[in-house]
């Protein structure tokens, strides 16, 4: 992914002895957490990012970073990708700082008020106010269970394409029946060069949780012969040499049939898990953070929580409610952050003090 970040902030960051003490602290860097950069950076208030991953962009770069998303304002259509390059230059006036590839572990509130938080990789910061901008969790794929197969993982079987190039030219295995499964097959058996040698898609019945266009067109290819669809489950696997050479394919008609390959890929969707988010101390309901509708707060003042990873009366998981509800989190900080401040609506429109922190220059009305 082609994204920039001021790798100096990084290391000085990293390199900083005892807890950097900050206003605030995101736990996660996907659009949501980097919107609430840009909020928070409205009304001057400074942000450190963490993130398990080892780079920006959260959920649509990691799980979908070319697939078209439609549904963000003002933008007709743009990938999770170009969204995360979007926001991360929208932020650059702010400075964030961001420590990627790391978990927070621990968040202990302090007798002055702060919040102690630690990382997986031993960073600690005292910060004013803590907002988990983390999506579902910490989401893990949903694996393939078959005996003898997780060798191969990373090697032959892939639970995500991060490089689509490594599967041109190769015969190729798909499992799954959703938008993932049927997105990647139609890439690589479509020409261009990532295009796959043979696409085999598998599900486990003749019926898809995915877009309609997508199911007719997987249909067509298949009837072209530039594809192929087996409707069963893989119950086996085969191996020559060290390396995975074929999988057992069982069908609804009882018959196994061997079917040979290079390379697996398996969308089962992901397992939502909160990780140590759970182990803090909040309001918690079906592995979702309660908040109220106003600021967005947990049942713990100063932390607040925003995104797909809260829960409230109504919620809707878009990524535009949740920069919805960025804007909302930020007011609600001010008062733990500036304690004597009083903090106005301004519009970056028209105010020359946002034009200020942005760094533009206030436009001239005849």
């Amino acid at each position: 992914m082609d994204v920039r970040l001021d790798q100096e902030v990084i290391h000085t960051a990293q390199a900083h002895e005892g807890p950097i003490e900050t206003d605030a602290v995101i736990v996660g860097a996907g659009p949501v957490g980097l919107f609430q950069v840009f909020e928070l950076g409205l009304l001057e208030i400074k942000a450190h990012v963490i993130d398990a991953l080892p780079y920006p962009g959260g959920q649509p770069v990691e799980l979908y970073p070319d697939k078209p998303i439609y549904d963000i304002p003002a933008v007709p259509v743009c990938t999770g990708r170009e969204l995360a390059d979007a926001l991360l230059k929208q932020i650059e006036p702010f400075g964030a700082s961001f420590h990627l590839g790391q978990e927070v572990s621990a968040v202990e509130k302090q007798p002055d008020g702060r919040f102690h938080v630690a990382t997986s990789k031993g960073m600690r910061f005292l910060t004013k106010t803590l907002f988990i901008a983390a999506g579902v969790g910490a989401f893990q794929p949903r694996q393939l269970k078959v005996e003898g197969l997780e060798k191969f993982e990373d090697s032959q079987l892939f639970y995500r394409v991060k490089n689509p190039a490594e599967f041109a030219g190769k015969n190729l295995i798909i499992v799954g029946g959703g938008d993932s499964a049927l997105d990647w097959a139609l890439n690589f058996a479509a020409e261009g060069p990532n295009r796959a040698e043979n696409v085999i898609l598998i599900h486990r019945r003749d019926g898809f949780q995915a877009a309609p266009a997508s199911v007719a067109r997987m249909r067509e290819l298949c009837e072209r012969l530039e594809m192929q669809f087996i409707v069963g489950q893989i119950t086996g696997c085969e191996e020559k040499d060290g390396r995975l050479s074929a999988v057992k394919v069982t069908g609804p008609d009882a018959v196994t049939r061997v079917v040979p390959l290079d390379l697996l890929l398996v969308f089962f969707g992901l397992s939502p898990k909160l990780g140590p988010i759970a182990e803090w101390g909040l309001q918690i309901e079906r592995k979702q953070l309660v908040v109220d509708t106003e600021k967005f707060s947990t049942s713990v003042p100063g932390i607040f929580a925003v995104g797909d990873i809260n829960t409230y009366p109504g919620k809707k998981k878009l990524i535009l409610c949740g920069f919805h509800e960025c804007a909302l989190a930020a007011f609600g900080a001010v008062p733990f952050v500036f304690p004597e401040k009083r903090v106005q609506l301004q519009y970056t429109t028209t105010s020359t003090k946002l034009h200020k922190v942005l760094g533009v220059e206030s436009p001239v009305f005849d």
